[in-house]
């Protein structure tokens, strides 16, 4: 499997002025390589390949002088990059959607580069941690966490780190340097791990179905209800800031500094969402054998136009995709059934029962079930996960009410941190004090 870690660097101002440079000389080879391959096209009806159009960089070395002064790996991975968004635009196109051409990267597009295989070590000089990468020099990272490739890291740096994970499980493939809109640097390391991902157990015993909604985040079968993220104070931030910026005059002084303010603000809001969707998503990954969901059609969702911007807020698609992958690492079965109807089927006896959206609570005429109206949905999206994945097992025990009566109701930001006591434990001392 491959995994990437995300790391901030603290660059020094002659640090930043040439990362920088080399970032924009990326960029003029990248502008220069879809030149060639559009003349190269032309001239023979036909795309050149990914070896022709590296082959020509020592030559193209002797009458562009700067290229010199980055690293050939580097050089290599931008024509890479290149046919890497070629291939992307052509899935496209298979699955049906309307792509154009490729075009030049203005400066603010293309904002990172990268190392492969080699060019890149991390060392510890002086008492701080720094990566050292070629023709750039040591800039000062801060590792928040460990790496699990510590075996190509000298002594010292090994010996800061810790990790569960073998040194022979863990090879250091690539970093990333990227820059972002609020002008921070950060190197993002891409591991290869060689062990095979546990295998997810043939008879799950912990198993959930999750039901996602706005006013909670989920609903699972378990009676536990987390609450969304409350972002509000951020959004009016980002409001505030976004209308100074419209006054500014445009390309000024006071125009580039508002705008990083407003990079600030998105920056934030993205954090802390992620924050959110990775702790939910390792939890349940963790806990359970076996996680059933909703394969909800969320771009379809985005396009109505009511209740649009909550939709879009909520990041369905990317908790379901967190979720997916993190299953994967921990061996859990994740299923992803058809979301049409698991809100008004009984999940007690399968009659199917028209509610409006503002009715909570699910209450079957036929046999007299009541639940909330999410925990029902949840539980019929875990049975039809339960029958996806072919797995028999014994009746649910019944939910009796609704949510004030029987459920356990967590507010977003008491979701637990990777490997804190289950969200159970965390709700019942909510709820003592």
């Amino acid at each position: 499997m491959y995994y990437a870690y995300n790391y901030r660097l603290k660059p020094s101002d002659a640090h930043r002025e040439e990362l920088d440079r080399h970032r924009d000389i990326c960029r003029q080879l990248y502008n220069h390589t879809l030149y060639r391959l559009n003349e190269y096209q032309d001239e023979h009806d036909e795309l050149p390949s990914m070896t022709t159009l590296r082959s020509e960089l020592p030559d193209l070395k002797e009458w562009w002088g700067d290229l010199s002064d980055v690293y050939s790996k580097v050089l290599q991975t931008v024509v890479e990059r290149l046919f890497d968004n070629l291939k992307s635009l052509s899935k496209l196109e298979e699955n049906g959607y309307g792509v154009g051409q490729l075009k030049w990267k203005p400066p603010r597009e293309f904002r990172s580069f990268t190392y492969s295989q080699s060019g890149f070590k991390l060392n510890k000089k002086g008492g701080q941690a720094v990566l050292s990468l070629s023709k750039l020099g040591d800039i000062p990272i801060r590792l928040h966490r460990a790496i699990p490739d510590v075996h190509k890291s000298d002594s010292s740096c090994a010996a800061h780190q810790k990790s569960s994970i073998s040194e022979d499980d863990a090879k250091l493939k690539q970093v990333t340097v990227k820059k972002e809109p609020t002008g921070e640097w950060f190197a993002t390391f891409g591991v290869q791990m060689d062990h095979e991902p546990p295998e997810p157990p043939e008879n799950p015993e912990k198993c959930v179905g999750i039901d996602v909604g706005i006013l909670k985040y989920a609903h699972d079968t378990d009676g536990t209800a987390v609450g969304s993220l409350d972002l509000s104070d951020e959004r009016d931030r980002l409001e505030r800031e976004q209308r100074k910026f419209s006054r500014k005059q445009h390309r000024s002084n006071n125009y580039e500094k508002q705008r990083r303010r407003v990079a600030e603000c998105h920056a934030d809001l993205r954090r802390k969402r992620r924050d959110f969707l990775h702790k939910l998503s390792a939890y349940y990954a963790r806990e359970y054998d076996l996680v059933a969901v909703e394969d909800l059609n969320v771009k379809g969702m985005m396009e109505s136009p009511s209740n649009s911007r909550n939709t879009a807020s909520a990041a369905w698609r990317t908790f379901l995709s967190l979720l997916e992958y993190k299953c994967e690492r921990e061996g859990t079965h994740f299923v992803a059934v058809n979301p049409r109807g698991t809100t008004k089927e009984c999940a007690s006896c399968g009659v199917s029962t028209d509610k409006p959206l503002w009715v909570r609570e699910h209450s079957c005429p036929a046999c007299e079930f009541e639940a909330d109206r999410d925990a029902n949905a949840a539980r019929n999206t875990l049975s039809r996960g339960l029958t996806k994945v072919g797995v028999g097992r014994s009746e649910l025990p019944p939910v009796e009410t609704a949510l004030s009566t029987g459920t356990t109701t967590v507010p977003a930001k008491r979701v637990v941190e990777a490997g804190s006591p289950t969200l159970k434990e965390r709700t019942a001392s909510a709820v003592s004090e």
